[in-house]
């Protein structure tokens, strides 16, 4: 390859998801030019991965340079190099990717972990605990689990694989690396380099970084492996599908169990099964399934036993579940954890349009949280209709809560129509929430959206009034203690403070309730509350003080802050706490929004009358997150006092 040509022109930037890709020693000679990074940041763009943002930016600037500069040295140059690559859906992106012609005919392939740390702390063998205080993934085992990834969604067709990994902490000593790679636990293959091992000489270098036998691929071969369709073995979805099927928490009962059976005969008729080559019914354009249903109705635990039995049932059609809730995907990869190349069944909401062209059978849950932008049917939402053979859609239109998301039964019925698909509705009308209480449900609902009524009680569900948000936090401080996953949540009337001092080991109280005194002539009392963690908070032992905010409810510590809306939609716990903020009160008679007391941007700007709708949806969520007991307070007096008349008193703690 000529000299004489800029690297703009000889990059193979290709279609290939990833910030740059091109031989190793043409990116190299483009690094220190302004361009170069402005189109990598346009690409990330493109792609998908958002915006890289500075800090993202200023780690290329930091990372890429002494990358290259030992990649050239021992060698290296004409081997591949993908930048940032992004696995099928956006799941997951790889720092760097090296691709060469193995021995035997097989592509060899390098995933190459950067990190700029010059120390951490290793917490156990899957967590370390930067030097800022934050924690993450330890890098070998999270870099062992994007080589899973390589092996366990290699189609029999692409060309066979020689796949290895390689963490590079370009800052750091000899020593600082060795203790990294010991706390890891057992030998993974996966070796850890530091800047001493990056200036070695360069055959030993070519060596450390696994790239001893690679030699340059050829053009053919690189368009071979990125013309790969990547989809997961049969072993992986067999097994994750098992696992799905199998568990507890995704168990169908009712009507869960009735639409589980005609949404499978659904894909029976338009989807080809296990040793199939094409479906048994190929007629009209595919079929479109809504699946509605209110709080606890079991959308979820559905959509989740769909996705294991379309994987083990009808796995060349590369089914995929995402959901538009972060917090949601968030608890669905913990549910996977065990099989390092699972992430990517849940694509990013993001990826929805370039999964629709992939996938033969699409799971959209929380589908009215997909954003639109203006009259009709979400562009996303159209994509998956015209695209996908077999879409099912689970929503709950009383779950839209901003103005900029949301679609409806009826919409996606008429764009079904208009694209000659089958549209097939199910209304799911059980309650799995609250102990099975549809009374409680419809309490809600009267109270909200009708007429409230008293609550006469119910058998398996108790229903109380806090006083003041001390003794909210009391209870739920006691039912954790009893061994209950107890949460609270609140309006977001409140601002966040999303960013922390370094070595910080307390959030922000942002929250802040005036209550007044018990005892006359006495000063109010002012409570004080954390909102949820945008990252995880630890100790400086590594015990967990906060959870990230998308896993708020339901790992150590969350109850210790408050959820709002986010990270609460779509979970459940067992014990709910809810504090009716000052957006809502009961005045005069009837429901009255005050968009002005919302600390989230995209409702700030609303009227009343605009905002009372997704204020009621909003608290409709939150008040229906329990599976057996919901305590509520209202900072409004006059909306305190309505609650008091409608909830009978506690006569049990």
């Amino acid at each position: 390859m000529s000299d004489q040509f800029p690297y703009e022109e000889r990059a193979v930037w290709g279609p290939v998801a990833c910030a740059a890709a091109g031989r190793v020693g043409d990116i190299a000679a483009a690094l220190d030019k302004a361009a170069f990074l402005s189109r990598c940041a346009a690409r990330h763009r493109a792609f998908g991965f958002g915006d890289p943002g500075a800090a993202e930016e200023r780690s290329w600037r930091n990372s890429w340079p002494p990358l290259f500069a030992a990649l050239v040295r021992a060698g290296l140059k004409d081997l591949q190099v993908y930048l940032e690559y992004g696995t099928p859906g956006g799941g997951r992106r790889l720092d760097a990717l090296l691709v060469g012609a193995a021995p035997g005919g097989a592509l060899g392939l390098v995933v190459i972990e950067l990190k700029q740390w010059q120390t951490c702390r290793v917490l156990d063998t899957d967590r370390v605990m930067r030097s800022d205080g934050l924690v993450t993934a330890h890098p070998v085992h999270q870099v062992a689990a994007y080589r899973s990834f390589f092996q366990h969604w290699h189609p029999d067709s692409a060309p066979v694989l020689d796949v290895r990994a390689v963490v590079a902490l370009h800052n750091a000593t000899a020593a600082e690396g060795a203790a990294l790679a010991a706390g890891a636990g057992e030998d993974v293959g996966v070796p850890v380099l530091t800047a001493e091992d990056l200036a070695r000489p360069g055959r030993e270098l070519e060596r450390l970084l696994r790239c001893g036998d690679l030699a340059a691929p050829s053009a053919g071969q690189v368009k071979e492996f990125e013309e790969i369709r990547w989809q997961p073995s049969t072993r992986l979805l067999d097994h994750v599908g098992a696992d799905l099927e199998g568990s507890s928490t995704f168990a169908l009962v009712g009507d869960q169990q009735d639409a589980f059976v005609r949404i499978r005969q659904a894909a029976a008729r338009y989807l080809p099964s296990l040793g199939q080559d094409s479906a048994p019914e190929d007629e009209g354009e595919g079929a479109v399934i809504t699946v509605s249903g209110g709080p606890g109705s079991g959308k979820t635990a559905l959509a989740v036993r769909l996705l294991g039995r379309l994987m083990r049932a009808h796995p060349t059609t590369r089914p995929r579940f995402i959901t538009p809730s972060g917090t949601l995907r968030a608890h669905l990869h913990h549910a996977v954890r065990g099989h390092g190349a699972a992430r990517e069944l849940f694509p990013a909401a993001s990826s929805l349009r370039s999964t629709a062209r992939q996938a033969g059978a699409l799971i959209i849950d929380e589908a009215q949280r997909i954003k639109r932008t203006g009259a009709g049917l979400p562009a996303d939402l159209a994509a998956v209709l015209e695209h996908a053979p077999l879409a099912v859609i689970f929503l709950d239109e009383r779950q839209i809560i901003r103005p900029d998301e949301g679609t409806t039964v009826e919409e996606i019925r008429t764009a079904a129509r208009g694209l000659s698909r089958a549209h097939h509705h199910l209304e799911l009308t059980g309650s799995f929430r609250c102990s099975g209480s549809a009374a409680y449900t419809a309490w809600v609902d009267a109270l909200l959206y009708g007429t409230p009524v008293p609550w006469t009680g119910h058998t398996e569900y108790e229903l109380g009034l806090a006083d003041d948000p001390f003794q909210l936090q009391q209870w739920i401080e006691q039912a954790t203690t009893d061994g209950h996953t107890a949460r609270t949540t609140a309006g977001f009337c409140w601002p966040w403070t999303r960013t922390r001092a370094r070595g910080a080991t307390a959030l922000p109280l942002d929250i802040t309730i005036d209550v007044p005194s018990p005892s006359p002539g006495a000063p109010p009392r002012t409570w004080r509350g954390a909102w949820n963690a945008a990252t995880t908070l630890t100790a400086s032992d590594g015990f967990p003080l906060a959870p990230h905010s998308q896993l708020w409810a339901s790992h150590t510590g969350g109850h210790q802050q408050i959820g709002c809306i986010y990270t609460a939609q779509g979970l459940e716990y067992h014990h709910a706490g809810v504090i009716i903020g000052p957006d809502l009160t009961w005045t005069d008679g009837h429901w009255q929004a005050h968009p002005g007391q919302s600390r989230d941007e995209s409702l700030r700007h609303l009227t009343p009358a605009q905002y009372l709708p997704y204020a009621l949806n909003t608290y409709r969520v939150l008040l229906t997150r329990g599976t057996h007991t919901t305590r509520i307070h209202a900072t409004d007096p006059d909306t305190h006092h309505l609650l008091g008349e409608l909830i009978r008193p506690r006569t049990s703690g």
